[in-house]
């Protein structure tokens, strides 16, 4: 038995489905299954009942839509052979059962992204090889490739992951939703990750996502606070005893390095005289790791007993910008990001600029200022990467005239008059 391969609409000016056909014989059945693949008819070879690939009429994705095809004949091949080999009877319904399986076809013939997707993500969640923050990375993603869809009317499916599909998403990023190049660097990355997912578990033959190229990331000047600021704050007395928290929990950061996520796992129990004994969450396989607490950490634990006062994340970013304001830190400071080619600047008042992250970022900036190693640093932070570490750094203006100052510290000469 053989198979060929034909047009659905072989005389239209439009796009054809291309459709896998065979006889069964004994069932006086013609079996037809759909491949998903589209052509122009007058780029397919009516004689051979493949694309053309060269002369004035090729198709530009006809070794892409070949390969695919082949994949449908030597799917039947085996089948056939295998079903000789072991004395079983080869009918149309284990050929549909065998397609279904290895093509991933939906019932209802419409094409899986978007299936694939959520199966990719359950298969990462069953496997615990996510973290919470990445499931949410995840689930975001796939809503901006949701909305995508809608907003551009281009709907997706694996074939349609290619060079367009790159410039319209980063068009709709860019543009529609503001994304500076980072976040568009990550959602992309995230989308690759998914894709080489997708190719390998055979959804999909489609490898033109391995061309796009990432916007380049750009290291985004970010707040992070002087010891004198820091004293400043835990300084001044605040009337409103939810901003009072939210600032000794700031402070408790700052002086640890620990992240936000980090702080709920700290108690009685995880705290051994100065010492801090923490089992990462993001990297279950990696060792406890010990954070040394000062005087101002202690401090503030025997204030909560042990159990720090948390809000969720998105009050705390918000708070935290309160307790900045009240303590008059309303100065305008320059905020730039790049999106593309483009710089964007923006004047904004300092304490809408702290966050959660600033804490952290603090905690590397003056370690680093007072002369600690990146290695050291590291052993506290639990971050492995020392470009990681310096990226945490924010070089202000006097840092630049102090190392000046100090290097360059020599007398100067009494000039003569000529």
């Amino acid at each position: 038995m053989t198979c060929t391969f034909y047009l659905k609409t072989p005389k239209s000016d439009r796009e054809s489905l291309i459709l896998f056909s065979c006889h069964f014989k004994k069932e006086a059945k013609k079996f037809v299954y759909s491949t998903g693949e589209k052509i122009k008819p007058i780029h397919w070879n009516q004689k051979e009942k493949k694309p053309l690939t060269k002369g004035k009429y090729k198709c530009t994705n006809g070794v892409s839509i070949q390969t695919q095809l082949t994949r449908y004949s030597d799917c039947f091949n085996q089948l056939q052979s295998r079903c000789q080999i072991m004395k079983e009877e080869f009918t149309s319904q284990a050929l549909k059962k065998e397609f279904k399986a290895e093509f991933k076809k939906s019932s209802n013939g419409q094409d899986i992204f978007f299936v694939a997707f959520d199966a990719f993500v359950e298969e990462k969640k069953k496997r615990k090889e996510w973290s919470t923050s990445t499931h949410k990375r995840y689930t975001n993603i796939k809503n901006h490739l949701v909305n995508f869809e809608k907003a551009k009317k281009y709907k997706l499916t694996f074939n349609k992951i290619n060079e367009k599909f790159h410039t319209e998403f980063t068009n709709y990023s860019m543009n529609d939703l503001g994304h500076i190049n980072n976040t568009y660097a990550r959602n992309l990355g995230l989308i690759k990750t998914f894709m080489f997912w997708a190719l390998e578990k055979n959804y999909t033959y489609n490898d033109d996502f391995k061309k796009f190229k990432k916007k380049q990331k750009v290291i985004t000047q970010q707040i992070a606070l002087t010891k004198e600021i820091l004293q400043d704050i835990m300084s001044k007395s605040s009337k409103n005893e939810k901003l009072e928290k939210v600032r000794d929990v700031f402070i408790f950061s700052c002086v640890t390095g620990m992240r936000f996520g980090e702080l709920k796992f700290v108690s009685k129990t995880t705290v051994k005289g100065n010492d801090f004994n923490l089992k990462e969450e993001k990297q279950s396989l990696k060792q406890v790791r010990t954070i040394p607490l000062n005087e101002i950490a202690l401090y503030i634990l025997r204030k909560y007993d042990y159990r720090l006062p948390l809000v969720s994340n998105q009050k705390y970013n918000a708070y935290i910008k309160d307790v900045f304001e009240d303590a008059g830190y309303t100065h305008k400071v320059e905020k730039s990001v790049t999106r593309g080619k483009e710089v964007i600047r923006e004047e904004m008042r300092f304490c809408d600029r702290i966050s959660t992250h600033t804490a952290r970022r603090t905690f590397i900036t003056m370690m680093i200022r007072e002369g600690k190693s990146p290695k050291l640093i590291g052993k506290i932070t639990g971050q492995t990467d020392i470009k990681t570490i310096n990226q945490y750094y924010q070089v202000e203006d006097f840092d630049k005239q102090q190392a000046v100052d100090t290097v360059f510290n020599m007398e100067i000469p009494v000039l003569k008059m000529a």
